[in-house]
């Protein structure tokens, strides 16, 4: 499962709002603020979370700690 700093390193590499990525995984951003705020998840939220971040360009590392922008993805200044 992915971990509350993926997320908030997700989605400042996705230059995503609490939000936008709240929207994309079909969550409120109440939800989303909480859960970045350290408040439990399901299982199925963290998923949908991880699902819009890596349709926003956004791999995880198989150990479980690290993302990073996927091949082609580079961002704009």
């Amino acid at each position: 499962m992915i971990t509350i700093d993926q997320i908030r390193a997700g989605r400042a590499m996705a230059r995503l709002t609490q939000a936008q990525l709240a929207a994309e995984a079909g969550i409120s951003t109440t939800a989303m603020n909480n859960i970045e705020h350290g408040t439990d998840a399901k299982g199925s939220t963290l998923r949908a979370i991880q699902t819009a971040l890596e349709k926003a360009g956004i791999e995880f590392d198989s150990d479980g700690r690290g993302v990073r922008l996927a091949p082609g993805q580079a961002q704009e200044k």
